[in-house]
C-alpha cells in the first residue's frame, strides 16, 4: 500500500493534485489517500509529481508518500473499522 499525504495551500494547485491522485487510489481523508502498491504506480506518480507539481510547489506546501510493506499492521478506528479488507457482512 501507499499512503500519499499533503497539505498544499493554494486551492487550485491542491484541487488539481486531488484530481491527479483520485486517478490512482481512494481517499482515506481529505487530504490522505490509500493507493495500491505497485512499483509502477509509484514511479508515475513520483513522476508527474517531478515533471507538473514539484516547480509550483511553496515552502508552505507538503507531499509526503509513505511506501508500506505487506508487513505493516494497520489498526482502524470508528468508520475506518468498516474498511478493513475481508471484512464481509451477510444479513
Amino acid at each position: 500500500m501507499i499512503i500519499v499525504s499533503y497539505d498544499i495551500s493554494n486551492d487550485k494547485l491542491r484541487n488539481h493534485f486531488s484530481k491527479f491522485l483520485c486517478k490512482f487510489g481512494r481517499r482515506l481523508q481529505y487530504s490522505v489517500f490509500e493507493i495500491e502498491n505497485s512499483e509502477k504506480i509509484l514511479n508515475n506518480i513520483i513522476s508527474e509529481i517531478d515533471n507538473n507539481y514539484k516547480k509550483r510547489f511553496t515552502q508552505e506546501d507538503s507531499v509526503i508518500i509513505f511506501k508500506l510493506s505487506t508487513s505493516c499492521k494497520i489498526i482502524r478506528y470508528g468508520y475506518a473499522k468498516n474498511e478493513e479488507s475481508g471484512l464481509v457482512i451477510i444479513r
